[in-house]
């Protein structure tokens, strides 16, 4: 789904995402791309198979250039974490141990929390195929696990990065019906617009023959108006429906057969905008 506008502001906070010992490149770009998706900004890399800097990750992150460049690169899961004040890690499989095990939301309040405090926070991610290992998973404060399918589990790491990436951002809105994207203002129709499109219709109509009865002709035109004044139209709406029948208007008079107008035919010309 496209929707990159570089006239927008551009979200870059949040908790580090830290991927241990990730290893295609590409897995790497699609990362990138779910945080930049989110507002995430801060990745680093701790040992990727590839190697460093990967042209594979920068395609497939499409265009999210700046999380990419940002990149940090680490030998070792202990250097990624030693400046952060509180990270989770993720997994989807038990594990023994000590360690509270959250869900995403209850997770992503707690980052926000700490993180609006001016703590340091991150997020652990484990290889592509395996996961974290038990002693990875110590490095960590607390578990996050995602509630899945417990028979089939198996999120792929764009996936994982993505959810978590989400919560984060859901966390920092007044409510879970805002969103970023407003559909943009539209002034109502005036009764004088509504009527012009009604008087529009009716003598296109009429010019069709399409009230062929004059004793019924008020009952239909009432019907007709009270079809067309029920929504809540707007200006552009109005504007459109009178574009599409002098669009119809015009097809009738300019026929390649070249054939007469229907008797009665009003020859006034309508566009898109006008007012009767």
């Amino acid at each position: 789904m496209a929707g990159t506008n570089s006239e927008r502001e551009l979200l870059t906070e949040g908790p580090a995402i830290i991927l241990a010992f990730p290893q295609l490149g590409e897995n790497i770009g699609m990362v990138a791309r779910a945080m930049a998706n989110f507002g995430l900004s801060e990745l680093r890399l701790v040992s990727p198979r590839d190697g460093w800097p990967s042209e594979k990750a920068r395609s497939a992150a499409s265009r999210a250039d700046h999380v990419i460049d940002g990149a940090k690169l680490y030998e070792t899961l202990e250097e990624a974490l030693a400046d952060l004040n509180f990270v989770y890690a993720t997994t989807a499989r038990d594990r023994d141990g000590f360690k509270p095990v959250r869900s995403p939301i209850v997770a992503a309040r707690e980052l926000r929390q700490r993180f609006s405090v001016g703590q340091k926070v991150g997020i652990i991610f484990g290889r592509e195929r395996t996961g974290l290992t038990n002693a990875e998973v110590a490095l960590a404060d607390e578990i996050v696990t995602f509630p899945v399918n417990p028979a089939f589990a198996s999120l792929n790491l764009a996936q994982a990065v993505l959810l978590m990436s989400y919560e984060w951002l859901k966390t920092g809105m007044a409510s879970e019906d805002e969103t970023f994207f407003q559909p943009s203002e539209q002034r109502p129709a005036t009764k004088e617009q509504l009527h012009g499109l009604c008087e529009h219709l009716e003598e296109a109509l009429d010019a069709r023959n399409y009230f062929r009865s004059a004793d019924k002709k008020p009952k239909l035109v009432e019907n007709l108006r009270a079809v067309l004044t029920r929504p809540s139209f707007t200006e552009s709406e109005i504007q459109v429906l009178r574009g599409v029948i002098s669009s119809l208007d015009r097809f009738t008079r300019e026929s390649p057969r070249g054939s007469a107008a229907p008797p009665g035919y009003s020859r006034k010309e309508h566009s898109g905008g006008d007012k009767d």
